[in-house]
């Protein structure tokens, strides 16, 4: 009887053949296209950039200085690019709801039960609901779930006695 339990490979590797994560893959390059914040972000790093600012810049090859910009500018774009990314997939009423109940759906077609798995209660207005669910089911922002990993990631011998 082990082998019925539905493991999260099992649902995202169904996620996987039948295109449900290039889908979802597609929806966030679309949404991050279409973020203005972010445009500006990145285009104002790039009119501030060191490389673009300094003597001598107007001197050098396209290659050159796409090569520097590249050098000083890819962490931190990428950066802003993975915290935008993030915050569309937490994001409870957008992407995250859809991909909370994508999931949810796969799991309950794969192990034969029918969705939904945690139905809300008909009777309580949605905000109730959403206060009532346990902290362990709660999604975190990015923020939330960087400070858990920087705390985490410190070496034992620099933590503060």
């Amino acid at each position: 009887m082990g082998s019925s339990i539905i493991t999260p490979e099992d649902v995202l590797e169904s996620l996987m053949n039948d295109g449900t994560i290039d889908t979802l893959r597609l929806k966030i390059i679309n949404q991050l296209k279409a973020n203005e914040e972010l445009k500006k972000t990145t285009l104002t790093m790039v009119e501030q950039s060191k490389v673009l600012n300094t003597p001598g810049a107007e001197k050098q090859t396209k290659r050159e200085l796409f090569d520097a910009l590249r050098q000083e500018l890819e962490a931190p774009v990428l950066e802003k690019a993975s915290k935008s990314v993030w915050e569309l997939i937490l994001d409870n009423n957008g992407l995250g709801k859809e991909i909370s109940e994508t999931v949810e759906r796969v799991f309950c077609r794969l192990s034969g039960q029918e969705p939904p798995l945690f139905p809300a209660s008909a009777s309580e207005p949605p905000q109730q609901r959403e206060n009532q669910s346990c902290s362990s089911g709660k999604k975190r922002s990015f923020n939330e779930m960087n400070e858990g990993t920087e705390n985490e990631a410190m070496p034992s011998g620099d933590s503060e006695t």
